[in-house]
């Protein structure tokens, strides 16, 4: 399948100028002495300088040895020979995301890593080296998901942000040896493995980039959960026209590959996207359909709990009793509390939205509010942004209904400048969200005036969602 829009890359891509790397050119100053450092050390010194090239962001002791190790440099040595070569070519890092066990990090400083990459280029053990590292990267990327799907949530999504750099060059499968296609279903498993990064912590664009660009390289057919993946953020991104025939697809290859697991998600995604359309009933219908072939392991995808959790929107604004028991079912079904060892933080948020949807239509406006604040915090802290935009609206719904016009102008002009941080303007709003976004502007318009209503909407924007709702 060629996905429309892709550009077709060459069969084979030369390694980079050793003296690009990183964006900036390295100063013959600084090759130099790098070089003279590279001199000063012995033979296993210069073998470890020169396979720390590959890296593209900061490591720890564990890659170090699962990438560089070798017949030449056994892994029961690269420990001391590393601890002999780090005053002399890497830097500690003060990681924002520590390791488990807190042992040191280190980066290589882009002169050291030119000299390192030149000399491993000349050695003749580049490719090696990558394949050793691209390796070392799919074994990470299912890592931290299995992590996410483990109730580790946060931790994945730290690990997978520390370790991005690297991640992302494995995604690429134009610096591969030999042939970007030999590579290509290795950088698709690593895109699909981080789906939750892409979509339920508000990288949609990046993941969508890097989906397409590895699935157009891919030499055979495309896997029933890359297509999943590539619906999805096409639905995310505000696109339901671009993920059809994606949904379409892969069905078809859930049932070649016979994925009962996709298919359950296909039928959760169908309602997401018929939710997005504002079509309610049909939505829940599909939401029904995916809890009742999801089984209770949630190894991969949404889980049952943030489908109880959607099949409750569904119904929060037509059968308030029917989606408080879905809420009730999406706290008590056993799957996800019985496999889980923490907690789905990304349902949780959801779920606040759908408690404001529910407390707003009886009334109970203060206590409505309350949850639209925590799924707006929750969202952020996740970094979801469709999620932590919907809900500011719908606290800003909430400002509106109790005479806070102000406040809630600013919580949509900071809505807005979140959506236009992430989003071209391409982005459409899910109807099912935009109907508040309506009802909340006319009000506004309606109290404060035209000019009053531009003037609340950029200070809102001036100050943004997160501090607006660390103040609340």
């Amino acid at each position: 399948m060629e996905i429309a829009g892709v550009v077709r890359i060459p069969e084979r891509v030369d390694p980079p100028d050793t003296e690009l790397l990183w964006g900036e050119p390295v100063s013959p100053e600084q090759l130099n002495a790098a070089e003279r450092g590279y001199a000063r050390c012995g033979p296993a010194e210069r073998l470890l300088w020169e396979r720390l090239s590959v890296f593209e962001g900061a490591f720890g002791r564990d890659a170090v040895r699962e990438v560089c190790a070798s017949g030449t440099l056994p892994a029961e040595s690269v420990q001391e020979v590393l601890d002999r070569l780090a005053p002399l070519a890497l830097l500690p890092v003060d990681d924002l995301f520590d390791g488990e066990d807190g042992a040191p990090r280190y980066w290589m400083p882009q002169p050291m890593r030119a000299v390192g990459a030149r000399r491993l280029t000349a050695r003749g053990d580049r490719w090696a080296v990558v394949l050793h590292h691209r390796r070392w990267c799919v074994k990470l990327a299912r890592r931290a998901a299995d992590w996410w799907h483990s109730g580790r949530q946060t931790d994945a999504r730290d690990l997978a942000l520390r370790e991005l750099p690297d991640l992302v060059a494995a995604m690429d499968p134009t610096t591969a040896p030999i042939s970007p296609r030999a590579e290509a279903e290795s950088a698709v498993e690593i895109a699909v493995s981080l789906w939750f990064l892409w979509v339920a912590c508000g990288r949609i664009a990046e993941g969508r980039t890097r989906l397409r660009h590895a699935l157009s390289l891919h030499p055979g057919p495309l896997p029933a959960r890359a297509l999943w993946l590539a619906a999805y953020l096409e639905l995310e991104s505000g696109r339901p026209d671009d993920a059809d025939p994606l949904l379409v697809q892969a069905w078809s290859a859930a049932v070649r590959e016979g994925d009962d697991r996709c298919l359950a998600l296909l039928a959760h995604l169908r309602g997401s996207t018929a939710l997005f359309r504002g079509r309610t009933r049909e939505a829940a219908a599909e939401f029904r359909e995916a809890l009742s072939q999801m089984d209770d392991r949630a190894e991969f995808g949404p889980s049952r709990e943030l489908c109880w959790v959607a099949l409750s929107l569904c119904l929060s604004r037509t059968d308030p009793e029917a989606a408080q028991e879905a809420l009730d079912r999406a706290a008590l079904d056993p799957g996800p509390r019985r496999a889980w060892a923490g907690r789905d933080l990304w349902a949780d948020a959801w779920a606040h939205h759908a408690r404001a949807e529910l407390l707003a239509w009886d009334g109970e406006r203060e206590r409505a509010a309350e949850h639209a604040r925590r799924a707006l915090r929750a969202h952020l802290s996740m970094g979801t942004v469709v999620g932590a935009s919907c809900a500011a609206e719908l606290l800003a719904q909430m400002r509106v209904m109790v005479g806070r016009t102000t406040s809630a102008a600013h919580l949509l002009g900071a809505a807005d400048l979140l959506r236009a941080s992430v989003f071209d303007e391409a982005y459409r709003p899910a109807a099912y969200c935009s109907s508040t976004r309506v009802r909340s502007e006319a009000i506004l318009r309606d109290r404060l005036g035209a000019k009053e209503l531009l003037k609340a909407y950029e200070e809102g924007a001036r100050v943004g969602l997160f501090d607006l709702a660390s103040e609340m």
